[in-house]
């Protein structure tokens, strides 16, 4: 229950807590910050971790002069193409260890053929667009990997994927972070930005019921 009262105070306080590490760790706060995003997209046990509000927030000090744009956006999308990285190679190598019975009801190699097929068909399309879904974003490069997704295909759509998502929430926060009715409902804010990463995943469970 601590760690999720901590987790809850961090998101309904980010800025304060981020503007303590800048002023606490100076220039070692693109290294936190850099791997806070490559845990979040690297691990499939830590898709808690925050990645749209830390990047948004991120962009709102970079305004302010805190943080260097040009050095944010330079580590952190490499952070979260090394995240992408390891987690497929992660699927990879567990994957076929996990999948070898063919008789699992769950395991089955049957289910490893089709999510190979359906990379080979959406892949491009998932590893990107699951960037701006929590959750699904921590999970889709180890399932990626599991399928046997060819790398250098997985590769090029991870790197774009990857600079696009962090260049584009980075730059919302930059542009839009320090506007007045923002900054004071700064924490309103960053929950709006968590419950629209979401929403699309919760209406595609919601249409899957259906």
């Amino acid at each position: 229950m601590e760690v999720i009262a901590f987790l809850k105070d961090i998101l309904l306080h980010l800025d304060t807590h981020i503007d303590l590490i800048i002023r606490t760790y100076g220039v070692w706060t693109y290294a936190i910050f850099s791997m806070i995003i490559f845990c979040e997209t690297g691990f499939v046990v830590t898709p808690f971790l925050p990645g749209d509000s830390l990047l948004f927030a991120c962009g709102t000090f970079a305004a302010l002069g805190s943080l260097d744009l040009f050095w944010l956006i330079t580590v952190l999308s490499i952070s979260g193409i090394a995240g992408d990285t390891v987690n497929y190679w992660a699927g990879h190598i567990a994957g076929p260890k996990v999948f070898h019975r063919e008789s699992s009801r769950f395991f089955n190699r049957k289910y490893l053929d089709q999510t190979h097929r359906f990379y080979e068909k959406y892949g491009g399309k998932t590893i990107v667009l699951a960037r701006f879904i929590p959750i699904i974003r921590t999970f889709a490069p180890f399932v990626a990997g599991i399928g046997s997704m060819s790398y250098p295909r997985f590769l090029a759509f991870n790197v774009f994927g990857g600079i696009f998502w962090v260049v584009s929430i980075v730059l919302l926060g930059y542009f839009f972070g320090n506007i007045p009715i923002v900054r004071s409902n700064f924490s309103l804010v960053i929950l709006a930005i968590i419950v629209i990463s979401i929403l699309p995943g919760v209406i595609e469970f919601l249409r899957q019921r259906r």
